[in-house]
């Protein structure tokens, strides 16, 4: 059960929870150790809007909830392999070129050894999103588009072999 005061979107999505990056880091834990991280990401196409260029606004819980929405879409034999995941939102622009971010280790580098960590991290930029998009329409396709890409990583696809599947 999520507090009433708690910053964490309730869902039935496949993670369970869609985290904004601020509550996320305000619950982090600090010094518990190092593991070996694999950062992916997805890089926004062609040179970023001229500074001048009107981005969309949506509002922060309705693209988290774009988040979940993607995330309940994937298909359920995939789904049900993801565990040990949070899928966090940033609701500013990330770093540049960005739309979102696996940090983790993949399923495919895992070992025997793999046990007690830390869950791996999706991220996806809500702003650099916004900022490719002129719909709304747009933003669900792009974060559509942006979750899929950062599970497969989580799954071991490297960015050329999704690239060539179109993510």
């Amino acid at each position: 059960m999520i507090p009433a005061n708690s910053t964490l979107s309730p869902g039935a999505t496949t993670s369970g929870i869609v985290r904004s990056r601020a509550a996320a880091s305000s619950a982090r834990l600090g010094g518990l150790g190092a593991r070996a991280t694999m950062g992916t990401s997805v890089r926004a196409a062609g040179a970023a809007p001229a500074d001048n260029r009107r981005v969309i606004t949506v509002a922060d819980d309705a693209f988290e909830q774009m988040v979940g929405t993607a995330l309940d879409s994937l298909p359920p034999r995939f789904a049900a392999l993801i565990e040990n995941v949070a899928v966090l939102v940033e609701h500013g622009p990330g770093p540049r070129g960005l739309l979102g971010l696996y940090e983790g280790v993949p399923l495919t580098s895992r070992t025997t050894n793999y046990a007690g960590v830390l869950p791996d991290r999706i991220t996806i930029y809500q702003r650099s999103i916004c900022a490719l998009c002129d719909t709304e329409a747009e933003v669900v396709e792009q974060v559509r588009r942006t979750v899929v890409h950062e599970v497969g990583h989580y799954f071991g696809i490297s960015d050329e072999r999704l690239r060539e599947l179109g993510w």
